[in-house]
């Protein structure tokens, strides 16, 4: 096997009941879960691989100079540490055998995303990588000072034409399903944020009515309901 793709370990997962007592353990090679008695051991194996994506850690200057959303494919998943895994099912002659699921772990931020619906690995690594974009963009916030503010390109490319700022320049609208929208709705969110959840400042700074923004946010559920986490923390009405 190559160092490529060596097994750097294969922890066991057990779970132990007996009575009386809760107790979890976070050793990375046993998980223990005491409840009420019988004893359930479950065996399983995670490979983590060693590679040009996993072991080249960016200094952060790019990342600083164009955020983790600008950065190309590569140049993000060198901030990954990619992991790969079997997924469960049923048996039989359809069984994943190979250890086609992607796991990406993002160190500079720490955030996880996965994929496991395709039987190629190189298909479900890009699927990952897509949802580790929009994950960076749902929880990475960066600081806006409102004072100055002044909405980037990515962020009135997904206004809608209605906006009184948004110039012919812009071209159409970027839509929830164009990869494109994760820069977009970034930018939105740090600006929400800035306003502390205030859909209504928010909206005069981009040109649109409360309405109008109301509509963009619904748009797509992840950003609906990261909106409405924070208006919730704020004593605020969610968005419907």
């Amino acid at each position: 096997m190559s160092m490529a793709h060596r097994t750097l370990f294969k922890p066991t997962f057990l779970l132990t009941l007996t009575h009386n007592k809760t107790f979890i353990s976070h050793n990375p090679f046993r998980h223990s879960i005491i409840l009420p008695s019988t004893t359930i051991t479950l065996n399983t194996h995670l490979r983590w691989c060693s590679s040009n994506y996993t072991t080249t850690i960016d200094d952060g200057s790019t990342a600083k100079a164009k955020g983790y959303l600008g950065l190309t494919d590569e140049e993000l998943m060198r901030q990954c540490e990619l992991g790969t895994f079997k997924t469960s099912g049923p048996g039989g002659q359809h069984r994943n055998k190979r250890e086609s699921a992607v796991r990406l772990k993002h160190l500079p931020t720490g955030i996880i995303a996965q994929a496991s619906e395709d039987r190629s690995q190189h298909k479900n690594r890009a699927s990952a990588l897509n949802r580790l974009r929009s994950l960076i963009a749902l929880k990475v916030r960066k600081p806006v000072d409102l004072d100055s503010y002044s909405p980037p390109l990515e962020l009135l490319q997904i206004l809608p034409p209605k906006s009184s700022i948004r110039g012919s320049d812009c071209g159409p609208q970027i839509g929830p399903n164009n990869p494109k929208f994760a820069l977009g709705m970034q930018a939105l969110l740090d600006l929400i944020f800035a306003a502390e959840g205030s859909v209504s400042e928010v909206a005069k700074y981009l040109g649109l009515s409360t309405g109008a923004l109301s509509r963009l946010i619904l748009s797509d559920d992840s950003l609906r309901m990261e909106v409405n986490n924070l208006r919730a923390s704020k004593g605020m009405k969610p968005l419907k």
